[in-house]
């Protein structure tokens, strides 16, 4: 598969992306854990249907020591025994932000409730954030088709500096 665009090789789109990118940093000097960032990056990813994300989101807990279980387990989340509560408040609120059109509410306010009663509200922010960009990075390289598979940790650092 090829993309349809390339956007690391567009000066507009690269701009953009160093922006994008610098905006990450931001939610990854939170003190929202980093194993919490990249199970709700992957389940939204996941819900999507964005490859690259997927692929990145996978590597990335990966080499930050997350197991092959919790990674395989985080489309069944619900069903799994393997995540904390406040790991599963993270994932609801991720699947509820991702799935807007599908509920004319949004997040719930059960969700919401759980959300509150584990993080506190610096957390709460880089949730809220993380969800919003995941969703606009899913959506960019599903646009153009951005393939799957190539991915190396930390292959997108030098988009930072």
């Amino acid at each position: 598969m090829n993309a349809r665009f390339d956007l690391l090789g567009n000066e507009l789109a690269v701009k953009f992306s160093k922006r994008f990118a610098n905006a990450s940093l931001v939610i990854d000097g939170s003190p929202l854990p980093k194993a919490t960032r990249e199970l709700v990056s992957l389940r939204a990813s996941q819900i999507n249907g964005c490859g690259l994300c997927i692929d990145m989101h996978t590597k990335d807990a990966a080499a930050a020591g997350e197991t092959q279980l919790r990674l395989n387990l985080v489309a069944a989340w619900r069903e799994a025994t393997v995540f904390t509560e406040a790991e599963r408040a993270a994932l609801a609120l991720a699947e509820e932000g991702t799935r807007l059109a599908d509920a004319h509410q949004g997040v719930s306010d059960e969700t919401w409730a759980e959300v509150r009663k584990h993080y506190d509200d610096d957390q709460i922010a880089a949730l809220v954030c993380l969800v919003g960009l995941i969703n606009a990075a899913n959506r960019m390289n599903v646009i153009v088709r951005h393939p799957a598979g190539s991915y190396e940790p930390g292959m997108f650092e030098s988009m930072t500096s």
